[in-house]
């Protein structure tokens, strides 16, 4: 008989993933890993706010994390310095800018362990309860903006010419983005959550013949790296957010032995 928090911790897991998955596709397809992971960085700095504010963490993360993505967006079109330089200022600075917030703040103890590398072991019901309803809201509107992003993320002007408001599908998929980041901080940490997202995805697009069954095959492959890391955790006695993006790279690795491509993949 399973204990309890490791039941609910499989079961936050399994929602991280399928939520993952699919908006992992288009971080893949879109080249935007150092994007995510910036965005990521930030988390920690809305912690901090949260913390200081004696708030809600999800809330402020998710504001910082939107705050940040809407700044870059700013910032990539009025500067001169290159998408890169600006990723790589944004990501170390806000992660450091929030662990010196955390440092002033020596009236609160602050697990910092547990918001990099993630404490899935204990989450309760009600984070259940927000990583399942957060995660239907993120799958409902990407199903929504499905078609003006996949054609966004194909060519940005065709997708201008057809009237599809590209620019609009950009701004949302980077605030979606930044909910499913505040939704897997406690899973797999603020420097585990872009593995997630990204590993998954990679490990798909060697099986997909369409875009469609590669956001199932990331989710279905999230899955199997929640479960596996878990298991390995409990068994190991290893840290549970590890674990679990530990799992996701051996998939990577065996997705890679010769012969296992699908036949007609094309993405």
């Amino acid at each position: 008989m399973m204990d309890d928090f490791f039941v609910r911790a499989m079961v936050a897991g399994i929602g991280v993933a399928i939520i993952a998955g699919p908006l992992g596709c288009f971080i893949v397809w879109r080249r935007m890993a150092y994007f995510g992971e910036t965005i990521a960085h930030s988390a920690l700095l809305g912690v901090s706010f949260g913390l200081l504010l004696d708030t809600h963490t999800g809330l402020t993360v998710f504001a910082t994390a939107a705050a940040i993505a809407l700044f870059l967006l700013l910032l990539q079109r009025s500067s001169r310095h290159s998408s890169d330089a600006l990723l790589g200022i944004l990501s170390h600075a806000t992660l450091a800018l929030g662990l010196v917030m955390i440092g002033f703040m020596t009236w609160i103890r602050v697990d910092l362990i547990g918001y990099l590398f993630g404490d899935i072991l204990a989450v309760s019901t009600g984070d259940i309860a927000i990583i399942y309803g957060g995660g239907a809201a993120v799958l409902a509107v990407l199903v929504a903006i499905w078609r003006p992003l996949l054609a966004e993320t194909a060519s940005f002007d065709l997708a201008e010419v057809e009237g599809l408001r590209p620019h609009l599908a950009r701004l949302i998929f980077m605030l979606m983005i930044a909910a499913v980041i505040a939704i897997a901080m406690k899973i797999v940490g603020i420097l585990l959550i872009t593995a997630l997202l990204v590993i998954p995805a990679v490990t798909a697009r060697r099986f997909a013949a369409s875009p469609e069954m590669m956001a199932v095959a990331a989710a279905l492959i999230g899955i199997a790296a929640v479960a596996g890391g878990m298991g390995a955790s409990l068994r190991l006695d290893t840290p549970a957010g590890p674990s679990i993006v530990t799992a996701a790279f051996l998939l990577f690795l065996l997705s890679q032995w010769p012969g296992l491509k699908r036949p007609g993949s094309r993405m």
